[in-house]
């Protein structure tokens, strides 16, 4: 054999065996489920928003959808499951394409109020509430609330006049107190917390006892951001002044299309009647027992 023959077939046999080595390495190396080696180049599905939402829907299959991104590229504060979104309440207006975050959903940490989107004709307005006149400073953007506000009685005062001097006198005794629901489905667009106490390394000794999961009674304060029309902003300024202000939670299926889940227009819930609350309403109505005078005859005592 020549040796240029010679020559080939061993170049031939060494690129063979180079080849099959890489053969061996190829199918010996772990690959992930598509196929992809390097799991920061495998796509992954984050949800997003199929079409445009506002604020207080409560989200359904249909507004929602997926997109692949490359996995290193993956937001942190993203969902992969659409499962885990519907049923959610959007704590903000959402637009179609947008990134479904739990800032969205009002479940994250570090969702601080930035800005306010007042919806187109309505004013926004700020209530400060606590723990107990607030749920619980639990509510979120995106809720509704009723407005009960109380007047004490010193608001009511009952007088005499005399018409002799034209003095007046107060009446006392008389209880002037009145309770009444004012305002009714009033949307949430905002609220803010004060920050958490610093860690002191020292338990504060007002305190409720318990353990961490409970909840501390420390009369935490709440800023509540409502939409409301100009003449409601007359009516908590007034309350705001001269009563006391409850904000009270209401389901947010009273306000949707029990069908779609969308928001009914505006206006168009029909208010619950109430009456209002007097100590006379309670009396009449509810039985509470006005307390009787009782009379005691003393026997006549003898003159000493």
């Amino acid at each position: 054999m020549k040796r240029s023959n010679r020559l080939v077939l061993l170049i031939g046999i060494f690129l063979a065996i180079v080849a099959f080595v890489l053969v061996v390495l190829t199918i010996g190396q772990p690959k992930t489920p598509d196929g992809t080696t390097d799991p920061n180049l495998r796509e992954v599905a984050i949800v997003i928003a199929a079409k445009d939402f506002p604020l207080g829907t409560k989200i359904q299959a249909d507004d929602l959808t997926t997109k692949n991104v490359i996995e290193r590229d993956k937001p942190v504060d993203s969902f992969t499951d659409v499962a885990s979104v519907i049923g959610q309440t959007a704590r903000a207006d959402v637009t179609s394409g947008q990134l479904i975050t739990s800032v969205v959903l009002g479940t994250g940490s570090g969702t601080g109020l930035t800005h306010i989107d007042c919806p187109v004709g309505f004013v926004c307005m700020a209530v400060q509430v606590d723990q107990v006149s607030g749920v619980g400073t639990l509510t979120q953007a995106g809720d509704f609330v009723d407005m009960v506000v109380g007047f004490t009685a010193d608001k009511f005062p009952v007088v005499t006049l005399n018409p002799e001097d034209a003095t007046i006198t107060t009446v006392a005794g008389v209880n002037g107190t009145s309770v009444k629901a004012l305002l009714q489905g009033v949307q949430v667009v905002g609220t803010l917390l004060p920050p958490p106490p610093a860690d002191t390394g020292t338990e504060d000794p007002n305190a409720s006892p318990g353990t961490g999961a409970e909840t501390t009674l420390n009369g935490q304060q709440q800023i509540v951001i409502l939409a409301v029309t100009t003449q409601q902003s007359e009516v908590i300024k007034f309350g705001q002044l001269d009563g006391s202000i409850s904000l009270v939670l209401r389901s947010g299926d009273d306000f949707r299309d029990p069908l779609t889940g969308d928001l009914l227009p505006a206006n168009t819930v029909v208010p619950v009647a109430t009456t209002g609350i007097t100590l006379k309403t309670l009396v009449d109505d509810y039985g509470v027992l006005v307390p009787e005078l009782v009379e005691a005859v003393l026997p006549e005592q003898a003159n000493p």
